[in-house]
């Protein structure tokens, strides 16, 4: 006999349970706490070593006990060659390398703090990485140094060169080499706690530069947790395991980057205790995706809609064996749910899953998935059980159920605040609560529905991508005199970037991106730009009319 979700979830956190909570601080917050978890993300990696294969990458395969010894060649370099101390921020910035996660380890497991930097930023955010964070370290992969070069001598780092011709040249150091050194040391002991800062991941605002979120050891720990008291209060809730049985170990497929929450947590830490083997790509193709679904048997794929999106295609396309999967999941940007039809309908044995989350959140928040998605395809799920939510209006009080307002949230997995940013964390925060920025309501089961946002972002694909930064680098052109920066639907990325410019003379578009790109990342440079022969539209505040520029470029192109 099944039974409700809120009975499995009191059967499954009582006392004496794997899954027990109880009421603990973490970052001096009242939060609910896995009793039997481990303490910090250190214990994580040493409760979990095996011989089983933990990463694949092109024909390279590692277990999970040759990661960790890696791993802990790499620690006592760091505090032997590098003097790092606790609480000393490295930053690591490379395509999804095995060399991504043993520098993790690594960082995490002496009580130094990782710092998540965009593999797609160019030299100017780079520069404000790693300036910001204070970082004492750069762990970085060819194109990455590349970049850099311009900015490292001012900054004054050291760098340790993952796969690259910059190996023991100055203040660069090759990897393998210092790996060479130690190897078969056992992983330093140094005294951590589960409330030390364990990662800083930026993540783009509203305003201005990107924030650097921070969590805790624990803050973690929690998120990982949570994803799997989800899946075994759901198993309860319908009377069944949620896939079927299977000989072969658990695969999952590495798409997404590994410097954003879902890459870093739902694919890569969640992967340590369910001994889970991730295969990784050097970059997201579709038809390369389905070869290695079918030769690694690979049963899991979490990516946002735009990639899910393309892996469907190919499976209509190709005669490819992609009978292995059993769930698709996505996040970062909402679904069509035509798509989510289409999901269950194309795999034989997948069922498709969403949540929403944030990196404010360590990426959870709610999830949905099986029947119940397909049941509600535009909902993001029920609320965390370590998680509170509610929805409030505009001075922040609470308001009833279906009635739509500002999201806030707290809880276990919700950062302590935000890197030397005392006005962020004023804005972002009230008392113990997160405002989150996006507009939704809960309906009368709990079903979180995201309709709108309150901040001024542009999610591209799962990207998100602060107008105010675009905006900003647009200005620094001498002609440019006014700005404004929007979001376009897109049917494949959910949406692109938008721009409305004024100018002194006429501008050349090839030009004016070029310009860009030597300032930002591909992705947030506008692939639609109006030019305006006028000075822009203002509200009664004085604010330029962003509406009406997004609504004029939306019927020029015809979208809707």
């Amino acid at each position: 006999m099944s039974i409700t979700r809120k009975q499995a979830l009191t059967k499954l956190t009582a006392a004496g349970m794997p899954y027990a909570l109880e009421q603990g601080l973490i970052n001096d917050r009242v939060c609910k706490i896995f009793s039997h978890a481990p303490a910090t993300l250190r214990e994580l990696y040493e409760d979990n070593r095996s011989g089983l294969t933990f990463f694949v990458y092109q024909d390279e395969r590692y277990s999970f006990e040759e990661i960790y010894g890696r791993a802990a060649s790499l620690a006592q370099v760091l505090l032997t060659d590098f003097n790092i101390v606790k609480g000393d921020r490295i930053s690591i910035s490379m395509r999804n390398y095995p060399e991504w996660i043993i520098s993790f380890m690594a960082i995490t497991s002496i009580g130094a703090i990782a710092v998540a930097m965009n593999a797609l930023w160019q030299s100017d955010e780079i520069e404000y990485g790693l300036s910001h964070s204070g970082s004492k370290l750069f762990i970085a992969d060819h194109e990455r140094i590349i970049r850099a070069l311009p900015v490292l001598e001012k900054l004054g780092l050291s760098v340790i060169s993952v796969r690259s011709e910059y190996g023991n040249t100055g203040k660069i150091v090759d990897f393998n080499h210092l790996l060479a050194k130690t190897a078969g040391v056992n992983m330093p002991l140094v005294s951590l706690s589960p409330d030390d800062d364990a990662t800083l991941f930026y993540t783009s605002g509203s305003t201005g530069h990107p924030k650097g979120a921070v969590s805790c050891h624990r803050n973690i720990i929690s998120a990982l947790f949570s994803w799997e008291l989800d899946l075994a209060a759901r198993q309860l809730e319908i009377g069944a395991p949620v896939k079927p049985e299977s000989t072969d170990q658990p695969a999952t497929l590495l798409a997404v980057p590994l410097f954003h929450a879902t890459g870093s947590h739902a694919v890569y830490l969640q992967s340590y205790r369910a001994q889970r083997k991730m295969v990784s790509m050097y970059k997201w193709d579709p038809a390369e995706a389905a070869a290695l679904i079918e030769e690694e048997r690979i049963s899991s794929f979490i990516a946002p809609a735009a990639m899910t999106g393309d892996l469907l295609e190919q499976a209509r396309s190709s005669q490819r064996d992609l009978s292995s999967l059993i769930s698709v999941g996505g996040g970062g940007a909402p679904r069509a749910p035509d798509q989510v039809k289409s999901i269950a309908g194309t795999f034989s044995h997948a069922l498709p899953g969403t949540g929403w989350g944030m990196t404010e959140t360590n990426a959870i928040g709610t999830g949905i998935g099986g029947q119940d998605y397909l049941e509600r395809p535009t909902s993001s799920g029920r609320c965390s059980a370590v998680l509170e939510m509610q929805i409030v209006d505009d001075q922040g009080r609470p308001l009833p159920i279906n009635t739509t307002g500002e999201l806030w949230v707290r809880g276990s997995s919700v950062i302590r605040g935000y890197w030397q940013r005392p006005e962020a964390n004023a804005e972002s925060f009230h008392k113990d609560w997160l405002k989150t920025g996006d507009v939704a309501f809960l309906d009368e089961a709990g079903y979180l529905y995201i309709v709108d946002r309150i901040k001024d972002l542009v999610i591209r694909g799962g990207e998100n991508i602060g107008c105010a930064e675009v905006e900003a680098a647009l200005l620094c052109h001498e002609e440019i005199l006014e700005a404004s920066v929007y979001a376009v639907p897109d049917d494949r990325l959910g949406e692109e970037v938008g721009a409305t410019i004024y100018c002194r003379s006429a501008l050349d578009e090839p030009a004016l991106r070029d310009f860009l790109a030597v300032q930002m990342a591909r992705f947030k440079i506008p692939r639609y730009i109006s030019i305006s022969e006028n000075p822009l539209p203002r509200i009664a505040s004085g604010k330029i009319d962003k509406r009406q520029l997004r609504a004029e470029i939306v019927n020029n192109l015809g979208i809707a």
